[in-house]
């Protein structure tokens, strides 16, 4: 079992940044893929960004690379979430994930752990 914890969400105006935390507890944190989802109210759930175990790799969605940036600390059992030019279709609850692998997160699969969300709203 893993449990993640959110934090960092806010009410931010465009153009402003954040970053997202993600505490992660249990079973070995380097050991896990980690990953970013976020839900827009009336919509479904969709894939952020995702970092392997290591930290050597990164995906993204297209729409928010150079935009946002995710990172994790092994030491410290968190992932990150930066976020900058925040624009208002980017408010949404933002969600963190722990996976085996990239692929089990994006397709977020059953065995994904999530965390309970941090709500992000971004005024014009």
């Amino acid at each position: 079992q893993v449990q993640l914890v959110e934090s960092g969400g806010g009410l931010v105006q465009a153009g402003e940044s954040l970053r997202l935390s993600c505490a992660a507890s249990g079973r070995t944190f380097s050991g896990y893929a980690m990953g970013w989802f976020r839900q827009a109210p009336g919509k479904e759930r969709e894939f952020v960004a995702a970092i392997t175990s290591s930290g050597g790799d990164t995906y993204y969605v297209d729409s928010m690379k150079g935009r946002f940036t995710i990172s994790r600390d092994n030491a410290k059992n968190t992932v990150y979430l930066q976020m900058n030019s925040l624009k208002p279709e980017d408010t949404a609850v933002y969600y963190c994930a722990a996976g085996t692998n990239i692929a089990q997160i994006r397709r977020a699969l059953p065995s994904v752990y999530w965390g309970q969300g941090t709500q992000v709203t971004v005024s014009s």
